[in-house]
């Protein structure tokens, strides 16, 4: 099975064995590598009921639900990892998600598209509109996006609340890029936190 690439790295740097929340699963592609390959106990809340449908008939245990709401739910450190993969930009309240992460997790893996990105620049710069890429191949009304957000937003945010990254990702594509200039150079950005 193939998975995209930011998930691909979740997957690779998960010790076996562990206990997994993924948040805003899908229809549970991660979760399932993860229980195949890692054999994590992996579990999942999604808000979409088609995705949930889809990861339950996969074998998994998905619970239909909102990350802006339902993480409150769960108790502290139940988990080793709680994942966040291209959903952070698509919550109401990305800071207390990220804290109920947190919380819940012993470590977080947060993934998201970088608005930096110099393609998504250099489109509302010659054209003067929110830009449609294979990134992000939505234009701005149909996006479920709405808090965009930057891989330098991003270290400032953490570094302000005083959260230790682990681990960082930078990927063009399938390509990882190196950390230098990353908040110009790289579409999506995958970071591993702790508290």
């Amino acid at each position: 099975m193939s998975l995209r690439p930011d998930l691909a790295i979740i997957a690779r740097h998960v010790d076996p064995g562990s206990r997994i929340l993924d948040v805003g699963c899908g229809d549970g592609q991660l979760m399932a590598v993860l229980r195949d390959t890692r054999q994590a106990d992996a579990r999942g809340i999604e808000i979409d009921g088609t995705n949930v449908s889809a990861a339950v008939a996969r074998g998994l245990s998905v619970v239909q639900g909102d990350a802006d709401t339902d993480l409150a739910d769960y108790p502290d450190t139940a988990f080793d990892y709680a994942i966040l993969s291209q959903t952070l930009q698509t919550t109401r309240a990305p800071d207390r998600v990220l804290e109920e992460l947190l919380r819940i997790g012993r470590r977080a893996f947060v993934s998201f598209p970088n608005f930096a990105y110099w393609r998504v620049r250099w489109s509302l710069m010659w054209s003067g509109r929110m830009p449609v890429t294979p990134a992000l191949p939505v234009s701005w009304y149909a996006t479920e996006n709405i808090h965009q957000l930057t891989v330098e937003d991003f270290r400032r945010f953490v570094r302000e609340r005083g959260i230790t990254v682990e681990g960082a990702w930078f990927l063009r594509g399938a390509q990882q890029r190196g950390a230098a200039a990353a908040n110009f150079r790289a579409e999506h950005a995958v970071f591993l936190l702790r508290r």
